[in-house]
């Protein structure tokens, strides 16, 4: 499954037209010739905005009786509830798109795989529906919580700006299937870090159900990761650097192996 990239016209480089590019040197006025400046008013503009802007949203307040309730009982006890229901949704947004996300990259394997690597559309769908699965487990924790989950929390803004790009790429016809497993790793490099934070915090909140689940759901992450990885590298340098072993952690190729995260 290596891929190269083609050999063409690129044009975008300065040695690929000398005498403009000379002409265009000659024409820059030399280092002691420019007058001194920084970035001092960009920086002074830029604080300005900042400290005029408004937050990118709020988190709802709970509009059932055992949500504000238990709000009221988090916030008693030195937690702070808003924030985890913040990420709550963070990682609902996530998982939503991670969904769309192996939908797009299903279809980008279904037009491009040539039948080498040991990606398949097995494992593609089997993430596929384990992305799917970890959207209703993060909606039914909100709902637990008396909390909305259709609310589109602040960091569930943030994220959903954050993956356009990702989805962008593996949407795009022009990318190749090396270049969208780059765009998923990036997003699967992300949703683990996300996951060991909501373990953190259901266990800070005395959530032991919530937490088990979310343990659950870490540990196909990882394993998500690691598949996710070997593709790209097999489809970049034609073997993997990595191998994803039942037992987990990840066996380089010198034999040595790293510690299971």
């Amino acid at each position: 499954m290596k891929e190269s990239p083609p050999t063409g016209m690129n044009r975008t480089g300065i040695q690929m037209s000398p005498f403009d590019s000379n002409a265009m040197q000659s024409s820059i006025p030399p280092a002691s010739a420019v007058p001194p400046g920084d970035e001092t008013a960009l920086a002074a503009i830029r604080s300005a905005y900042i400290d005029e802007a408004d937050p990118v949203g709020s988190v709802p307040i709970p509009a059932t009786i055992s949500g504000a309730v238990t709000t009221a009982l988090q916030a008693l006890s030195g937690n702070s509830p808003q924030i985890f229901l913040d990420k709550l949704g963070e990682r609902l947004a996530f998982e939503r798109t991670g969904t769309r996300l192996y939908d797009a990259l299903i279809t980008k394997y279904q037009a491009l795989h040539d039948g080498i690597g040991t990606m398949s559309l097995a494992d593609l769908e089997k993430i596929r529906a384990d992305e799917a699965r970890h959207f209703k487990i993060v909606a039914n924790a909100i709902e637990s919580l008396g909390a909305d989950p259709t609310a589109e929390t602040p960091s569930a803004d943030l994220v959903g700006v954050e993956s356009l790009g990702l989805m962008q790429v593996i949407s795009d016809p022009r990318t190749t299937l090396a270049q969208s497993l780059h765009a998923i790793l990036t997003a699967e490099l992300a949703d683990e870090s996300g996951w060991e934070m909501l373990v953190a915090m259901a266990d800070d909140h005395q959530q032991a159900a919530m937490s088990s689940d979310f343990n659950v759901a870490l540990d196909e992450e990882r394993l998500h990761l690691q598949l996710v990885k070997q593709w790209y590298e097999e489809a970049v340098l034609g073997a993997p650097l990595t191998t994803a072993p039942p037992n987990g952690g990840a066996t380089r190729g010198n034999g040595a192996r790293n510690p299971t995260p």
